[in-house]
C-alpha cells in the first residue's frame, strides 16, 4: 500500500516535469489510507520559488480538510524535503514522511540544498518527526529523465 502512494507521487513528478511546470518532484498526502491531495513542483509554471511539490500538496490538503493541522496525515514525496518544505511539513504537524530520492540524489542533478542545510544545521530526523526512505530504481526515474531533458530550466 505504501508503495502505491509513492507511485502516485511518482506520476505527479513525471506529469509536472514533462509539462514544464518545474523540477522532477511529486508528493501525496494520505489520511486513513486514502489520498487527500496530490501535487507536483510548479516553480516554473507559477514563477513562485515556494511552489515545491510538498508545499503544493500541503496547501491542497489544508484547503480540502479545512484545517491547518495535518497531524493525522502521512506525506509521500519523491525526494527528501528541502529545508523550506521540511519547515512547512512541521508547521502542518505531519509526523511521518516517506521519501524516495535523497538530498544527495537531488544535488547530483542540480538541486543542491547543502548550503541551506549547513546554514541552519537541520538533522534529517528529529524527536518530532520520523522519516523513512523508500528508494528504489523506479523512484529515481524522473531524476534520470531530468538529467537528459534538453529544454530544462534550472532555478
Amino acid at each position: 500500500m505504501k508503495t502505491d502512494f509513492m507511485k502516485v507521487a511518482l506520476k505527479e513528478a513525471f506529469s509536472g516535469m514533462r509539462a514544464g511546470d518545474g523540477g522532477p518532484f511529486g508528493a501525496v498526502i494520505v489520511k486513513n489510507g486514502k489520498i487527500v491531495s496530490r501535487a507536483h513542483n510548479c516553480v516554473l509554471k507559477t514563477n513562485d520559488p515556494t511552489m515545491h511539490a510538498e508545499v503544493g500538496v500541503i496547501r491542497k490538503a489544508t484547503k480540502k480538510l479545512k484545517r491547518f493541522d495535518l497531524s493525522d496525515c502521512v506525506l509521500f514525496t519523491t525526494c527528501e524535503p528541502c529545508p523550506m518544505c521540511f519547515s512547512a511539513i512541521q508547521w502542518a504537524k505531519i509526523k511521518t514522511i516517506y521519501y524516495g530520492c535523497t538530498r544527495e540524489d537531488a544535488a547530483k542533478i542540480g538541486f543542491s540544498d547543502k548550503e541551506i542545510y549547513d546554514d541552519i544545521k537541520i538533522a534529517p530526523n528529529s524527536k518530532n518527526l520520523t522519516m523513512i526512505p523508500l528508494c528504489n530504481d523506479e523512484i529515481k526515474e524522473p531524476f534520470n529523465e531530468w538529467m537528459k531533458k534538453k529544454n530544462k530550466k534550472m532555478y
